[in-house]
């Protein structure tokens, strides 16, 4: 008789880097384009007020309105282009696209970790990881709109590796 094959033992880590759930750029969009409709709308109004412009309140519509679209699309796009990785060593957030920005926090310097979610982010299935770092210069890594089982997987994790790096 011959023995079964030995199959390699898979990682417990998955290491290539995993974009965020399109679900949630809905809400990146949403509150992108609201936090940017607001300025627009108020230089809006009070340029075309300040240069007596009867049309003030037209033109503060309008502001919001572009604000809105703009700011819409922007939060879409930063979500979309935003990936995390989890690794032996540390925790990776990269976006951007023409300006692209990686971030790593090693497990050594990881504090606590916490988990948000707000009513929304439950109604669809998001959370927000919060790492929580030692030191004073960017002290927190947050990552919002992952998967709620994705983020729950993230905070064991790392909060296991962290345990178990304390027990050495």
């Amino acid at each position: 008789m011959t023995e079964p094959p030995v199959l390699p033992e898979a990682p417990l880590v998955d290491t290539s880097w995993q974009p965020l759930p399109p679900r949630g750029a809905v809400f990146a969009a949403v509150g992108s384009g609201l936090a940017t409709a607001l300025p627009f709308a108020a230089a809006g109004g009070v340029l075309t007020f300040a240069l007596r412009n009867p049309h003030w309140l037209l033109a503060a519509l309008a502001g919001a309105a572009a604000g809105l679209l703009m700011g819409a699309w922007m939060g879409w796009r930063r979500h979309r282009l935003t990936f995390w990785q989890l690794d032996s060593q540390a925790l990776g957030v990269r976006h951007g696209h023409m300006w692209q920005t990686e971030s790593r926090v090693p497990i050594s310097r990881v504090q606590h970790l916490d988990l948000q979610r707000g009513p929304l982010q439950r109604m669809a299935g998001l959370a927000t990881l919060i790492v929580h770092t030692a030191g004073t210069r960017m002290n927190t890594v947050s990552v919002a709109g992952l998967d709620f089982a994705d983020a729950e997987r993230l905070r064991d994790q790392l909060a296991h590796q962290l345990d178990h790096d304390d027990a050495l």
